[in-house]
């Protein structure tokens, strides 16, 4: 679905300057309790700002089917992103059935790579969700890959922490049955990096770009996207 994803945007202009930059996806961030969350006031701002060709990309954890496609609607909106739990070990929860419920809107569904019992598959629990997504109807069109979070972690520090995926872990671990991106602490310093490590051509970030939190900073944003660049020439 893409290869560069700025997330939590939250003005018009830092969505104008990330287009221009050269990013495909930018997310609108509306998860309770984020420093990036957006109103549907703001939303609408934001997202007019968007260039044609440029996916506008919503992000939530555990909202109501009809919130989601409300605000979908509103901004036309090209894809839904989950962001809560995978199951019901932990509020927010983004069930596998949601992906048959957004009629028709491609789902983006961030996981996460548990590392915590060595010898194990790192994935097995990304796995069982896209398999009961499947079962239940549709299985999500694109996984983003961020950092391990516990189970009491709350809505708002779900995402954008800084927070760093093991990189050589995620490749021990193999695909997934759909496109992979990684996320998690990605900067332009060490995106390049990330890409080589994992294999994987696709890259989300929002702190690693930022000024302050939900501030993009143009310098950060043109030499991430660039080092992006070059870490997608060298994978090639």
């Amino acid at each position: 679905m893409f290869h560069v994803k700025i997330c939590g945007v939250t003005t018009a202009a830092d969505a104008e300057m990330v287009a221009a930059a050269g990013a495909d996806a930018i997310g609108l961030n509306f998860v309770q309790g984020s420093p990036r969350q957006l109103d549907l006031a703001h939303g609408r701002e934001v997202a007019a700002a968007i260039p044609a060709g440029v996916l506008r990309v919503g992000v939530f954890a555990g909202s109501p089917v009809d919130d989601m496609l409300q605000i979908a609607r509103a901004l036309c909106l090209d894809a839904i992103q989950l962001h809560g739990h995978l199951d019901g070990g932990g509020e927010p929860i983004d069930p596998p059935e949601r992906c048959g419920q957004l009629s028709g809107l491609p789902v983006i569904r961030a996981v996460r790579l548990d590392t915590s019992r060595p010898g194990t598959d790192a994935l097995a629990a990304a796995r069982q969700w896209i398999a009961a997504a499947v079962a239940a109807g549709a299985a999500p069109a694109m996984v983003i890959v961020d950092a391990a979070v516990s189970l009491a972690t709350e809505s708002g520090r779900l995402g954008g922490t800084g927070e760093r995926v093991d990189w050589t872990a995620l490749a021990r671990a193999g695909s997934l049955p759909v496109p992979m991106a990684v996320a998690g602490g990605l900067t332009p310093e060490n995106v390049a990096e990330a890409v080589r490590v994992t294999g994987l051509s696709a890259v989300d970030t929002a702190s690693g770009v930022e000024a302050a939190p939900g501030r993009k900073d143009p310098q950060k944003v043109r030499a991430f996207i660039s080092a992006v660049r070059r870490g997608l020439e060298a994978l090639q």
